[in-house]
């Protein structure tokens, strides 16, 4: 009987550890799926954003023409023509905020090539060395990615 113990207490070792092979393959399986998973999740989340970054990109030009044109528009101009065109703007606006675009505010702020490009100077007179002090067009970003650079003009001493 000894020897039936003894094999029967090897038996139950071997099975024993082939459950916990078992067991680490399964976890290191699910370990794997759920960082899949979340890389999958993360990627489509970026690609999802570059489309909205890129569509955005498009509209930027009709809603500068749009600005433009208001900026543009006489007293005389029909009221309900106007009403209508800043009615669009507006909903231009709403819709590319929806997806995350958020218009750079930049008068005041400092010179940062990465987020402005200067294409004009002026004497800074009271202001500071490399203060933006205009905005020829306006810059967007979507969180931290730049859509499009803000056109400024620069204090220089």
């Amino acid at each position: 009987m000894n020897e039936q113990t003894s094999a029967a207490m090897d038996d139950v070792t071997l099975l024993q550890q082939e459950r916990d092979d078992l067991q680490d393959r399964l976890l290191r399986s699910a370990a794997e799926f759920d960082n899949y998973r979340k890389r999958t999740e993360r990627e489509r989340r970026e690609l999802s954003d570059a489309v909205a970054a890129d569509l955005i990109r498009d509209l930027l030009p009709v809603i500068d023409d749009m600005e433009r044109a208001l900026a543009a528009s006489s007293p005389a101009t029909d009221p309900a023509l106007r009403s209508g065109v800043e009615l669009i703007h507006k909903q231009l606006l709403e819709a590319i905020r929806r997806r995350g675009a958020e218009a750079l505010n930049v008068v005041g702020e400092d010179f940062d090539p990465s987020w402005h490009e200067a294409l004009a100077s002026e004497p800074a007179g009271d202001r500071r060395d490399g203060e933006v002090v205009e905005e020829i067009r306006r810059g967007y970003r979507m969180g931290t990615r730049l859509i499009r650079p803000a056109l400024v003009k620069v204090a220089k001493a």
